[in-house]
């Protein structure tokens, strides 16, 4: 198994409040003890609004976890070539946009996943409700490499988040608590029907805010959507779009 979708929160680096919202710790540790049994032999970690542009926490946590994992990042406006090319050279293989958490410039955002992507082959990562996908369209139509994070959050813009993925766009099965669609079944088998490569697992965890965490059953509601495809979907779909091997190795 390869967790598309987790955060780390060690006490040893800073995290920011963000709308009044400080999380508990969620060590490597923590991580391990919960997903003991699982089988994962990779997996992303992801930069959350509380842990802001700082890369200290991230680069230990893949130092840590070792090559067979990536990060996703925030970056500072200001972030220079060397930066990113730093940053990837630390495991670092998307940009990340949380538009749910943070006002955003468009056009620098625009302008900062075009150059990730330019400088280090990283794609941009949003966090967004799909009801804003078709006002961001003027975005995506110019970034070569986009995923959507947790389902998109609503049934509201899903024609639109499928449009996306016929496109090309993926799609993270994560954080089905953070959702306020109440099938989430069949919006994954709409999803897998438009593109079997799009749909990403990952655990979500820990959590932080979210109305209800992961559960070990949240895996039987990808296995009944996708069937054959579920190590795909459990794995290979997401080490292919961050240009990991399929087997445990190297990122």
């Amino acid at each position: 198994m390869f967790d598309a979708h987790v955060h780390i929160i060690d006490p040893r680096f800073p995290v920011f409040e963000n709308h009044g919202y400080l999380p508990d710790p969620f060590t490597i540790a923590d991580y391990r003890a919960r997903t003991e049994g699982f089988g994962v032999d990779g997996g992303a970690v992801v930069t959350a609004s509380y842990q802001g542009t700082d890369q200290s926490y991230l680069i230990a946590a893949l130092e840590e976890l070792g090559p067979s994992w990536v990060g996703v990042t925030h970056l500072e406006p200001d972030a220079t070539d060397d930066d990113i090319l730093r940053l990837d050279s630390a495991g670092v293989r998307a940009v990340r946009f949380n538009l749910r958490r943070s006002a955003t410039d468009l056009k620098l955002l625009t302008k900062q996943a075009l150059r990730a992507y330019e400088l280090a082959g990283w794609h941009a990562e949003f966090y967004v409700d799909a009801t804003l996908l078709l006002s961001l369209e003027p975005v995506f139509a110019k970034l070569p490499a986009v995923s959507i994070d947790h389902l998109g959050m609503s049934t509201r813009g899903l024609p639109y988040l499928l449009d996306l993925v016929d496109r090309g766009a993926r799609v993270k099965a994560t954080g089905f608590g953070r959702t306020t669609i109440d099938d989430v079944c069949e919006v994954l088998r709409k999803i897998h029907a438009v593109n079997p490569r799009a749909l990403m697992f990952g655990t979500d965890l820990p959590g932080s805010r979210s109305r209800r965490v992961f559960q070990d059953s949240d895996i039987d509601i990808v296995a009944e959507a996708v069937g054959d495809d579920f190590d795909a979907v459990m794995g290979d779909n997401a080490r292919e779009w961050y240009r990991c091997s399929s087997e445990q190795g190297p990122c």
